[in-house]
């Protein structure tokens, strides 16, 4: 598609003859390849499980480690990301981030396919999975410039929405491809499930042949068309709020390689620091914290450092950090979608973990190891969390665009505080009995309360986003924004697997709990208290 010079979706006459025809086109294109991102950044939460079920020769902790890397890998390629669009086109930028895709997808297929795989290629792995993480601050930013103010709230929620489903989408379909030999002999190898499995359908028993190298090949069949697909579909727009003085495709190319080149190299400095020797880190054992606080501002500088163009856009993009609402609508947008990428990546392998196995006293010492036959499967219902989120996304958009953003975010955060009180009194009583799975259903219904409310509160933050940036600002806000959440994927499932480690995985859920409070506060405070600069937009 041509290149456009002429954008103001503001004006009506403009949006309904020529802009809503070229908005809806781009957005409808934008969607499948946000969702292959998403699916290939969190497909670790099931594969670590499979991985499990089959008996790869890797702890529990160690495999904790693969979702870990892929969340701080992907939150930092979004902070570059948030700035692609005004340096490089929306169309160079989608193309080029989902034709990557393809390199984690052919190599997990490829490492799966051999057991006696050693852990640091599935961490090499679980690092390039990062691409689909970073994409969602690209396809965001994008999709904002091509909808006026008053539809941006459905617009993303739809794009997000739609493109979360990718969780979805995979926790539904990696199961059921693990189940034949999709691929023939180019496939490899099937192995044998060691403990019993499951998929949408029900659970598979031990013994059963299973094909787990499937779970990378598969997005191969989507990636590879669908990459082409967009090249010819999809638009850069050249006008000045947005992408101005745009240079070719290749050179474009060349400035995403370089700043993706920079967020790599800082994340693996990161999990270099907090891992321990025995999951090739340093031994250091760096607060994860202290690693993300160091991570995000090395990054945002020396971005900042790169010299001519980039550099320049950069500083001029960089002016939304003067903005208090910047950093009030980060910390608001990681309670709704950090909480929903961080308990997708996490949710599988901690109903497996918690309960999948008897917790028993043997010898006056509590046991984590025996495996309970009665459990439920966790792929079973491991998608049915980020199912509800995503699909309840855009009606939060729509609500919030009726009834305003802040006021629905206020609501959601009462139903999350609340939700996860009681997931964590129910994860208490599980993770103490030998009968756990008496304690799933409540735990469950619970945790698909919460998702829902995480949903619903991604919509509506949307909307408060759009009101009160200008057009200038509001892509590279909503990329920052979702550059900050998306560090739920990685800290998530770190506490969780630190606290079950430690016996006491309710305590990450009181933490959370309380983090909920803090933003109730500070969304009431800037956006719904009497007097506020930008009330209930």
């Amino acid at each position: 598609m041509a290149d456009i010079d002429k954008w103001d979706v503001e004006d009506p006459e403009f949006w309904e003859k020529e802009g809503k025809a070229i908005a809806n086109r781009n957005l409808w294109m934008s969607i499948p390849s946000l969702l292959c991102g998403f699916a290939i950044w969190l497909y670790w939460g099931i594969i670590t499980v499979q991985m499990l079920n089959i008996g790869f020769p890797f702890e529990k902790s160690e495999l904790f480690t693969l979702m870990a890397i892929a969340g701080l890998t992907g939150a930092t390629l979004r902070i570059p990301s948030s700035f692609f669009i005004r340096i490089c086109g929306g169309r160079n930028t989608i193309v080029f981030t989902t034709a990557l895709l393809m390199l984690p997808a052919l190599g997990t297929g490829i490492a799966l396919s051999d057991p006696t795989t050693p852990l640091w290629v599935f961490q090499a792995l679980a690092l390039l999975s990062g691409f689909g993480g970073g994409n969602f601050a690209s396809s965001m930013s994008n999709i904002s410039f091509f909808f006026p103010k008053k539809q941006q709230g459905l617009a993303l929620g739809l794009n997000a929405g739609l493109g979360n489903f990718g969780v979805t989408t995979m926790q539904i379909l990696v199961p059921l491809v693990m189940t034949m030999g999709l691929f023939g002999t180019l496939g490899g190898e099937s192995m044998t499930l060691q403990s019993g499995s499951g998929t949408l359908i029900g659970k598979i028993p031990a013994g059963t042949e299973t094909w787990i190298q499937n779970a990378g090949f598969v997005w191969l069949l989507i990636l590879i068309p669908l990459a082409g697909i967009s090249w010819f579909g999809m638009n850069n727009i050249r006008a000045d709020h947005v992408s101005p003085g745009l240079g070719s495709p290749v050179a474009s190319i060349s400035k995403i390689v370089m700043m993706l080149l920079i967020a790599f190299g800082v994340a693996i400095l990161g999990l270099w620091l907090m891992f321990p020797e025995s999951a090739n880190g340093s031994g250091f054992g760096v607060p994860k914290e202290i690693v993300l606080v160091l991570v995000i501002n090395l990054t945002v500088l020396l971005l900042k450092l790169i010299p001519g163009e980039i550099g320049t856009s950069l500083k001029r993009q960089y002016k939304i950090f003067g903005n208090v609402h910047t950093w009030v609508m980060s910390t608001i947008y990681t309670m709704t979608f950090g909480s929903f990428i961080g308990f997708s990546a996490a949710f599988a392998l901690s109903i497996k973990v918690i309960f999948g196995y008897q917790h028993v006293m043997i010898d006056g010492v509590m046991n984590h190891d025996l495996i309970n036959e009665n459990g439920p499967s966790a792929l079973m219902y491991a998608w049915m969390g980020p199912f509800i989120g995503a699909l309840i996304r855009p009606v939060g958009g729509w609500i919030a665009d009726k009834m305003g953003g802040a006021k629905v975010t206020q609501i959601c955060s009462v139903f999350m505080i609340a939700s996860a009180l009681g997931v964590a009194y129910y994860m208490k009583a599980a993770y103490n009995s030998a009968t756990p799975e008496e304690f799933f259903v409540p735990f469950l219904i619970l945790f698909l309360i919460l998702f829902a409310a995480t949903g619903i509160g991604n919509g509506s933050t949307f909307r408060t986003i759009a009101m009160v940036f200008n057009k200038e600002q509001a892509g590279p806000v909503l990329g920052w924004t979702s550059a900050v959440a998306a560090y739920g994927a990685f800290y998530i499932p770190q506490v969780l697997g630190e606290q079950i480690k430690a016996t006491t995985p309710e305590n990450a859920l009181y933490g959370f709990a309380i983090f909920y409070a803090v933003c109730l506060v500070l969304n009431w405070w800037f956006y719904l208290r009497k007097g506020a600069e930008f009330q209930n937009p």
